[in-house]
């Protein structure tokens, strides 16, 4: 089992997700991505909720994008992943970064789906965990990649399929 740390902001009313549900949904995602995770004891990461116009503000500050936007990842392991040495392991949670998620974009989101808001809040944070992980979706190909990824993740949650 991948032991973890996981921070919770919800700096917004509405989500119809409980902070138990998060962790077990990151708990779940983080064993089926153990293959793809730098060797850690334990990881960390944080979630924050939020509306249009906080993640506005960050998407034009980090993306220079003046919009707001479903889903931010802020990745903490973008530079080289520290290796434990054989005499020394990692006693603190590796930190994977942080997911930032605007509730207004994802509400619109889920009404243009069809589906619950809970499934796309699970959909934006698998996102942004794969984010945090490395991937990316620069082409369409990628992209596909990743969706399929994010299915694969949401099926294992009981949310998909």
């Amino acid at each position: 089992m991948v032991a973890m740390a996981f921070y919770l902001e919800q700096m917004t009313a509405g989500s119809p997700v409980a902070s138990e549900t998060w962790q077990k949904w990151f708990q779940t995602w983080l064993e089926a991505l153990t293959a793809e995770l730098p060797p850690a004891d334990s990881y960390e990461l944080s979630l924050r909720l939020t509306g249009d116009r906080e993640i506005q503000q960050l998407n034009s500050q980090y993306r220079q994008q003046d919009q707001p936007t479903d889903v931010l990842a802020f990745a903490a392991l973008e530079v080289e992943i520290p290796e434990p040495t054989d005499a020394a392991h990692f006693t603190e949670p590796l930190y994977l970064g942080d997911i930032v998620i605007s509730l207004e974009t994802a509400t619109r989101q889920s009404q243009q789906q069809g589906h619950s808001l809970a499934v796309e809040l699970a959909w934006l944070a698998a996102h942004g965990l794969l984010h945090l992980l490395g991937w990316d979706h620069p082409d369409a190909e990628s992209l596909a990649l990743m969706l399929e990824r994010q299915k694969i993740l949401l099926t294992g949650v009981d949310l998909f399929g």
